[in-house]
C-alpha cells in the first residue's frame, strides 16, 4: 500500500484535473491516475486543431487561460492544463492504469499497473471516474477495416498528399479533415449515411465545405455506407437502393467518433443504461449507484458525445467535492 487518500481520480484529462483542483483547494488529499499522459485525449486531436469554445470557457478554477487569438489551439490547451497541474501542485500518476477496486465507501483499495508493469495499490475513501469519452473508436464493422490504410484518427494532412482519401462522416472532425486534405493536395471524397452536413458543424466552416462540394473539389456520397475495404479500393453501398460502387482508394479516415471505455464501470458494479450508455449517477452530486464512487466529465454523457464538453464537464468537480466534504463531516 503506497498511500492513503481522501479522493482518487481515475483520469487526468481537463475534467479529472478540475476534480483534483477542487479537492486540493478544500484541503483534501487527492491523486490522479491515468493510463496515458496528462490530457491524453487532447493529444489525440489533430495537431492544428482550434477549439470551438473560447479560452475563458475552458479555464479551471479561475486560473487564467491566455491565448494569442480568439479561440485556443490544441497546443495552447496542452500548455494550459500542464500549468494548472503545476500551479495547484496536483499529484498525477501518468501511465498508471487502474485495474480494479475493492471495498466500500470510506475504505476503497485501488489496484494499478504502471508503465514498468509493476502493480501497486492505494487506499482511498472516495473514487472519481473521469476517464472521458475518447477511449475507443466507433468501428465501421466491415471487411477490410483492419487494413493499415484505415485510420480512426487524424493528425495532419501532409502524409496524404497526392493520394485518394475517403473521409467517413460529416461532423466537425470529418469536415475539417476533408478541407485540410483538399488544401494539401489530396484527392478527397466524403461518405455519409445522411444527406447533409451534420447540424453541429462549426458555422464558419459550413460555407467552406459546401463550396468545395458544389464545385466537385470534394466528391461526396450522401446516403452511402462503406461495405468493404480492399488494398486498392473501397466498395460503398447506397442505403435505400442497395446499389454498390467501387471507388479507387489509398486511405480511409473514419471520423465516426469515439466511445467511452465502460470496463471500469462494469468492474465497479456501476449500472449503465444499455440504450444511452449513460452510467447511473445523481446529476446534482455525480455519485453513482455504488456509494462513494462518482462520475465526472464526458463519461457521464454515455454515447452522446455532444452533451458534455470540457466547459460543462469541468463543473462536476466542485459538485463532487462538495458532496464528499459533506459526507466526511457527517
Amino acid at each position: 500500500m503506497t498511500e492513503s487518500l481522501d479522493i482518487a481520480v481515475v483520469g487526468a484529462g481537463p475534467c479529472g484535473i478540475a476534480v483534483g483542483v477542487a479537492a486540493a483547494r478544500q484541503g483534501l488529499s487527492v491523486a490522479l491516475y491515468d493510463k496515458g499522459c496528462i490530457a491524453s485525449s487532447l493529444v489525440k486531436y489533430p495537431y492544428y486543431m482550434t477549439f470551438f469554445s473560447t479560452a475563458e470557457k475552458l479555464e479551471i478554477a479561475d486560473i487564467p487561460f491566455t491565448v494569442a487569438g480568439f479561440k485556443p489551439s490544441r497546443q495552447e490547451a496542452l500548455v494550459y492544463y500542464r500549468r494548472v497541474v503545476q500551479t495547484c501542485n496536483l499529484k498525477v500518476n501518468q501511465y498508471q492504469e487502474i485495474l480494479s477496486v475493492e471495498g466500500s465507501q470510506g475504505d476503497f483499495i485501488l489496484r494499478s499497473r504502471n508503465r514498468c508493469d509493476r502493480q501497486e495499490s492505494v487506499k482511498t475513501k472516495y473514487v472519481v471516474l473521469a476517464t472521458g469519452g475518447f477511449n475507443q473508436p466507433n468501428f465501421l464493422g466491415v471487411p477490410g477495416e483492419n487494413l493499415p490504410k484505415v485510420k480512426h484518427y487524424y493528425k495532419e494532412a501532409h502524409p496524404y498528399y497526392d493520394q485518394d482519401v475517403m473521409v467517413v462522416g460529416a461532423g466537425n472532425s470529418a469536415v475539417e479533415c476533408a478541407l485540410e486534405l483538399y488544401r494539401t493536395g489530396a484527392r478527397v471524397s466524403l461518405v455519409h449515411f445522411e444527406d447533409t452536413i451534420d447540424k453541429g458543424v462549426k458555422p464558419w466552416v459550413i460555407p467552406d465545405i459546401n463550396n468545395r462540394i458544389e464545385r466537385n473539389e470534394i466528391q461526396v456520397y450522401w446516403k452511402h455506407r462503406i461495405k468493404e475495404v480492399s488494398q486498392e479500393s473501397v466498395v460503398i453501398t447506397h442505403i435505400k437502393s442497395g446499389k454498390t460502387k467501387e471507388v479507387p482508394n489509398d486511405w480511409i479516415l473514419a471520423m465516426t467518433g469515439w466511445s467511452p471505455d465502460n470496463t471500469l464501470l462494469k468492474n465497479f458494479g456501476i449500472q449503465v443504461d444499455t440504450e444511452t450508455g449513460i452510467p447511473h449517477h445523481d446529476p446534482d452530486t455525480m455519485e453513482s449507484n455504488h456509494s462513494g464512487i462518482y462520475i465526472a466529465g464526458v463519461l457521464a454523457a454515455g454515447k452522446n458525445a455532444n452533451k458534455i464538453f470540457i466547459e460543462n464537464g469541468k463543473l462536476h468537480g466542485p459538485n463532487i467535492v462538495t458532496s464528499v466534504t459533506y459526507s466526511l463531516l457527517t
